[in-house]
């Protein structure tokens, strides 16, 4: 069985504290119909990245589909203005957050009315946008969304990022078996090596390491629903904890019915810093190596485990299993590059 057949206005405002999400304000354009002869397609991606992931830095904005900060800055203000994205500062202890950005209202009528939807189909509320601010996950979700966009913007990767679902689209394909922080899909250049799908745990290292144990026979159950086996990559904060970890790990799929259908790697991310994800700092799990081995990169984990195939399913189902529409997950960049 496929993953597809599983598948289920505001205006800048000064006054807001570095802590409160700005308030949403009367859009200054005269109607969303104006909005049509402002969005480009960059525009209109963003509006479905914030969607699917429901919260976005300037930083990493920038990174995904501008040249530099400034051009980001000028740009998001403006999207700002015309009332299609919001924003808020969450409060640091030390120096100042980078401004994270949600979708506002009328962005999310724009979303709906391409894709041919009444925008209460979307499921989407500002309010519950917004309290991203006061979130709890909110520095392990803006982790996974680093990780991701440092993994899609490596210059060195020999392959593309071509997928990148949120942790709530995976929920609602896979929730009753498994519910990953991420999925993705790198697909080789034209001299890269073969390609690999994954899932992504990301640990921060503020909870017990059974949260991440005890999903593996989630995972497990998983490739014997759909018949495929999908890597799953943890990422840990430190060395020594990765260390832990893979024991645990090495503990817990030794005592599953079928320990093959979950391949393991891990890293960390204080191994090689400033690597990032990309880069040579993965060690599968199994299978164990007589003597110690050198880490890989993510594009070489494939070579670890000769069985994997990437799939062929498109990813573009439009309900879910529970029935909740699901529009396609936006690509991971902006389909072109444009100058303003």
């Amino acid at each position: 069985m496929s993953r597809a057949h599983r598948s289920r206005t505001a205006a800048p405002s000064p006054a807001a504290s570095p802590g409160e999400p700005s308030r949403s304000a009367v859009p200054v354009l005269a109607g969303r119909a104006s909005l049509a002869g402002i969005l480009t397609p960059r525009d209109r991606w963003l509006l479905a990245m914030l969607y699917e992931h429901r919260v976005l830095t300037t930083t990493q904005i920038s990174a995904l589909a501008f040249p530099a900060v400034r051009r980001a800055t000028r740009r998001l203000l403006k999207l700002h203005e015309a009332g299609v994205i919001d924003r808020f500062r969450p409060h640091r202890p030390v120096g100042t957050a980078p401004w994270h950005w949600t979708l506002a209202p009328a962005g999310a009528a724009v979303l709906a009315a391409e894709h041919g939807l009444d925008p209460r189909e979307l499921r989407w509320r500002h309010d519950r946008a917004l309290s991203m601010a006061y979130s709890l996950r909110l520095d392990h979700d803006i982790g996974v969304a680093d990780w991701f966009t440092t993994l899609a913007t490596d210059p060195h990767l020999p392959a593309t990022l071509t997928t990148w679902w949120s942790p709530t689209r995976c929920a609602r394909l896979w929730g009753d078996l498994a519910r990953p922080d991420g999925y993705g899909r790198l697909t080789p250049t034209a001299s890269g090596p073969v390609g690999i799908e994954f899932f992504l745990e990301y640990d921060c290292g503020t909870e017990s390491l059974t949260q991440v144990t005890r999903k593996l026979g989630g995972y497990a159950n998983l490739a014997a629903a759909t018949g495929l086996t999908t890597p799953l990559l943890v990422w840990l904060p430190t060395s020594q904890r990765e260390a832990t970890a893979r024991t645990a790990l090495a503990a817990t799929a030794a005592g599953l019915e079928h320990p093959d259908t979950v391949s393991i790697a891990t890293a960390a991310a204080d191994h090689q810093p400033g690597m990032g994800p990309a880069g040579p700092v993965w060690l599968p799990l199994h299978p164990a190596p007589a003597r110690p081995r050198p880490r890989i990169t993510v594009t070489a984990l494939a070579s670890a485990w000769p069985r994997l195939r990437l799939t062929t399913a498109s990813h573009s189902e439009a309900t879910a299993a529970d029935q909740r529409v699901v529009i396609a997950a936006p690509p991971p960049r902006p389909p072109e590059q444009e100058t303003r």
